[in-house]
């Protein structure tokens, strides 16, 4: 039987801020027996970036709307552009924070899991025995984010699935690296020829 666990000090190298960010990890009882959480993290903050803005010019849209609204329309007037600032602060900014939320990625060493969906949940499980390739992409603002896209082949239908915004994208693509050779090298006591 082949070994797929790495020793604890070579798996999370270097993954101390990926492995859990802030109560995120995948619930015990939807791991297998004997399957260990190798990381689990959400996609990058940056995405938070418009989401934020948009609540910033919503508010200030609301105060300036509120404040030019004459006095014979008021409160009515400014009940109704409370509400117009509501719903697009919901759509503009709640909506993409509970997506950001709700979307996390993990690696155990057994598969890659991904999970999205506010409402509707949506899961993704690929043992990592059908992964043939992992790559790595980062453009010039996912490196200053310090994040990435990581591409992974498989020998599935599905053949291709992309992970966008994963923080610290080469680090975790070094971990699945490492599982994926772990779990390909043969037992060496099986090769051994019997002596005599």
């Amino acid at each position: 039987m082949v070994s797929t666990e790495l020793p604890a000090a070579r798996v999370g190298e270097g993954l101390g801020r990926v492995c859990q960010a802030g109560g995120v990890g995948l619930p015990a009882k939807l791991l297998g027996t004997d399957e260990h959480e190798v990381l689990h993290t959400r996609t990058h903050g940056k995405a938070l970036v418009l989401p934020a803005t948009a609540l910033v010019l919503v508010g200030a849209g609301f105060g300036a709307g509120a404040a030019l609204i004459p006095s014979e329309a008021r409160p009515f007037g400014q009940v109704g552009i409370g509400l117009v600032g509501l719903l697009l602060a919901v759509w503009w900014s709640v909506l993409p924070y509970l997506r950001w939320r709700t979307t996390t990625y993990t690696l155990t060493d057994r598969r890659l899991i991904t999970r999205r969906g506010v409402l509707n949940k949506v899961s993704l499980d690929l043992p990592l025995a059908r992964v043939n390739d992992v790559a790595s992409e980062r453009s010039l603002l996912d490196r200053v984010f310090g994040c990435g896209t990581l591409v992974v082949q498989t020998a599935s239908e599905g053949g291709t699935i992309t992970l966008v915004d994963v923080p610290e994208v080469e680090h975790v693509h070094q971990t699945m690296t490492e599982l994926l050779h772990a779990a390909s090298e043969p037992s060496w006591p099986a090769l051994r020829a019997p002596l005599g």
